[in-house]
């Protein structure tokens, strides 16, 4: 975990930027000896970002099964992908 004041944000912003980016980690400043901010490349946060929502749905998947939802069979969804393959391709009409 990297923490550093606030400080050293407008001392040594191209340090801690590189550092960020190196670790693929985020920095925590401290103000008074308190939390205060995370700073990180966009590189993780958008990362960060999309595993986010990617548990969201799941999340969301998960929950409607629980409430007894029917989901899709492998072969349903494989069909279903198929169609649209060829759709966006242009190759002829869905099955």
């Amino acid at each position: 975990m990297n923490i550093r004041p606030s400080a050293a944000i407008r001392q040594n912003y191209n340090e801690i930027a590189e550092l960020c980016r190196k670790t693929a980690e985020p920095v925590f400043l401290t103000k008074n000896g308190e939390g205060d901010l995370v700073v990180m490349d966009m590189e993780t946060y958008e990362r960060r970002e999309k595993m986010l929502k990617l548990r969201e749905e799941l999340l969301a998947v998960e929950e409607d099964r629980l409430h007894g939802k029917q989901g899709y069979s492998v072969d349903e969804v494989a069909a279903m992908m198929r169609n649209v393959i060829k759709e966006a391709a242009g190759r002829g009409e869905a099955e």
